[in-house]
């Protein structure tokens, strides 16, 4: 069977989230991954009409699945999530854990087990498509609150996410870009990609666009969460040869308090 490339709909929903609608043009399926809400969903399937058939979730926060159950009943769509989350997540029909795959309409979505943010958080990758669903995991130029997770489990969680293609395409779960942005060049201040991308990230948000998706590679020259084993970071702490995970603690401590 000829499989065409997905569509992907950046869906802003909530006060700062995003969920993501993806489209098979060929089977007309469509999936919704982490909807916060169900109404603008609804509003964007109707628009393109399309009939929700899947929803993926990467974790069990509210702001993440709020949007599940009426978008199941509604369109009696097939719910996925996190095995080690099912008793977080009403309703699941399939549970996918760290090396299982699940064929989304010729598309397969690989799991990685990324905990950290919460315990038993997973993000999906599409090598065909070459995308990243990261939830709360990675973020662009960031990432998430460390709730459950130890750091070292974050940071293997990152370290991860880092050794995927460099081209994928990071869809993430918030718009957090410009406080991580002013955040990186406090701890990154020399680094010129990031001064690039931040100046990116300000005229796109003039223009009420989305700063994602990113890619892998910018995230590694830019994100200093990704960045955690080079010298300038560890220097910019006043932590010269401390471990990366120290590193990492150090980082998202000052980022919780910026």
């Amino acid at each position: 069977m000829q499989v065409f490339p997905l569509e992907i709909v950046v869906l802003p929903t909530l006060l700062d989230n995003y969920c993501y609608l993806l489209h098979d043009k060929l089977s007309g399926s469509t999936a919704v991954v982490d909807p916060g809400e169900a109404v603008a969903v609804e509003v964007a399937l109707a628009k393109r009409q399309w009939k929700l058939t899947h929803i993926l979730n990467t974790h069990h926060h509210p702001d993440h699945i709020n949007g599940n159950l009426i978008l199941k009943k509604n369109y009696n769509a097939i719910l996925i999530g996190p095995k080690a989350e099912i008793n977080r997540i009403p309703n699941l029909d399939i549970t996918l854990v760290e090396g299982s795959t699940y064929n989304f309409a010729g598309h397969i979505v690989s799991i990685l087990d990324t905990p950290g943010h919460t315990s038993g958080h997973i993000s999906l990758y599409l090598a065909d498509s070459q995308v990243l669903f990261t939830g709360d995991t990675l973020f662009s130029l960031g990432c998430g609150k460390m709730f459950e997770g130890t750091a070292a489990q974050f940071l293997d969680s990152l370290l991860k996410l880092s050794k995927l293609p460099d081209s994928t395409k990071i869809y993430c779960g918030h718009e957090y870009t410009s406080s991580n942005a002013r955040f990186a060049l406090s701890i990154d201040y020399n680094n010129a990609a990031l001064k690039k991308r931040s100046k990116e990230v300000h005229e796109l948000l003039a223009k009420n666009q989305p700063t994602v998706p990113s890619v892998l590679n910018l995230e590694k020259a830019t994100n200093p969460f990704l960045r955690v084993k080079e010298p300038t970071i560890a220097l910019a702490l006043d932590r010269p040869g401390a471990d990366p995970v120290e590193i990492f603690a150090d980082l998202r401590k000052r980022k919780d308090n910026f």
